[in-house]
């Protein structure tokens, strides 16, 4: 990435948290914290108003705008596919996110015309979503609520079981989704295809991340499978 392209990040992202740590910065951009120091002092440099306090962060002076958005074609055109994608994978409501952040960010343009909705890289999806789509929706809002969930599963060799579960992620694999969950019967993480899931009910009771039951130790999880299993390949 740009060096330009991580000053605006650093701008961006202490104007939206009005204070930001550089230890947090550093992390957001994957850069070191002695990086983060450099570029700010560059910003400073630049008559960028931002001021650190100690044991609190950076902050930009009240009122502080940026000049008007700019976007490469190539910018635009991952924007409309991620808003496309979005459009033909997910559930009901995201997608209506999707489209009303790219009108947002069109009406930003100082160039209307720079927005070519002809783009010829596309996401379609030409099955039936209709279980995934409703399934999806139900999902996100459980996994943002903490709640449990119950559902009857089938697998792929054809067994089907109920089972109640701590969702804690979506994860799109190009064409399936699956939930990421802590799975209650098997006191273990577990995933399940979104499209083998019937009778999906959200349940009152909710549940609390853990040092064990959380979203980056699934994936922390999943990604010592993955290791174990490329050695049998």
């Amino acid at each position: 990435m740009r060096k330009a392209d991580r000053l605006f990040q650093i701008v961006n992202l202490v104007r939206s948290h009005q204070s930001i740590t550089a230890q947090k910065l550093s992390e957001r951009l994957g850069v070191s914290v002695r990086t983060v120091y450099r570029y700010i002092d560059d910003l400073s440099l630049s008559n960028i108003p931002i001021y650190g306090e100690a044991g609190v962060g950076y902050r930009l002076r009240e009122g502080f705008e940026l000049p008007p958005l700019t976007l490469t074609s190539e910018e635009i055109e991952a924007l409309m596919l991620g808003v496309e994608m979005i459009s033909a994978s997910t559930g009901k409501k995201l997608p209506i996110a999707a489209k009303s952040l790219l009108h947002k960010i069109e009406a930003a343009l100082p160039d209307r015309e720079s927005v070519d909705c002809n783009t010829k890289i596309r996401a379609l999806s030409v099955t039936d979503r209709t279980y995934g789509s409703q399934h999806w929706d139900v999902l996100r809002e459980a996994i943002r609520a903490t709640n449990a969930i119950s559902f009857s599963y089938d697998t792929l060799e054809g067994a089907k079981s109920e089972r109640i579960v701590y969702p804690l992620g979506l994860f799109y694999w190009g064409g399936k989704w699956t939930l990421g969950a802590w799975c209650t019967l098997r006191y273990a993480f577990r995933e399940f295809r979104i499209d083998r899931i019937t009778g999906l009910r959200v349940m009152e009771r909710t549940f609390q991340s853990t040092t064990v039951v959380n979203l980056q130790a699934y994936m922390r999880h999943q990604s010592a499978n993955w290791t174990e299993q490329k050695k049998h390949y």
